[in-house]
């Protein structure tokens, strides 16, 4: 949400690439209910204009891949229309308890976007998608070493400290959390400050890989 406000900002300056790492397909399993339920709540302390509401009680996702498949389809129509679904899918999971993992659900939010539906449909209509996904997860995982989202990093593998509170989890439990740097529309000034010292080729420490 951070990055979609002050995006526009650096029109011509920074050109911001949204890459697939599916989370699933590093643990080997779908989402963890018991998990995301935690960090949940982490997020929303930090981001208060966000919307964080929980899960209804059926219909949790068993897999999130046919967001990612949606994604890439959108992708290709336009940036901006995959920025604006991008952030509906996020709403729809966190926000709205809908099933990102139905791909007639993710193509309801493709509809909300305003995507063209009939290039939409043929996009999926073969394995191109999913192929698609599953090597950008690939090169995430071997090629710059991704081992959790969101990650930001520069064209050279440069990883950017982004201002959030991560969380330490052992055995899926959140078990302690880092110090929190920034809180709601204050972060916005932290990721500006963020964008400027790439821009001004800062030899700001790598984070650790997590």
């Amino acid at each position: 949400m951070r990055l979609h406000r002050i995006e526009d900002e650096y029109t011509g300056r920074v050109a911001l690439r949204r890459r697939f790492f599916p989370l699933e397909l590093l643990s080997g399993e779908g989402p963890s209910r018991d998990l995301l339920e935690h960090e949940w709540w982490i997020a929303a302390i930090q981001e208060p204009d966000a919307l964080f509401r929980p899960y209804p009680a059926n219909g949790w996702p068993t897999t999130t891949l046919p967001a990612f498949d949606g994604m890439w389809a959108v992708l290709r129509q336009s940036d901006s229309l995959a920025r604006d679904f991008d952030l509906r899918v996020r709403r729809a999971f966190f926000a709205e308890g809908r099933n990102i993992g139905r791909p007639e659900i993710v193509r309801e939010i493709a509809t909300e976007a305003g995507a063209d539906l009939s290039r939409y449909d043929h996009d999926l209509s073969g394995p191109a998608a999913r192929a698609a996904v599953l090597e950008e997860a690939r090169i995430g995982r071997e090629q710059y070493h991704v081992r959790g989202t969101p990650t930001l990093m520069l064209s050279d593998a440069t990883r950017l400290r982004l201002p959030i509170a991560f969380p330490r989890i052992e055995a899926k439990r959140v078990v302690a959390i880092s110090p929190l740097s920034c809180y709601g529309r204050g972060c916005d000034d932290a990721m500006r400050a963020l964008f400027d010292r790439a821009l001004h080729g800062s030899s700001e420490a790598p984070a650790p890989p997590r």
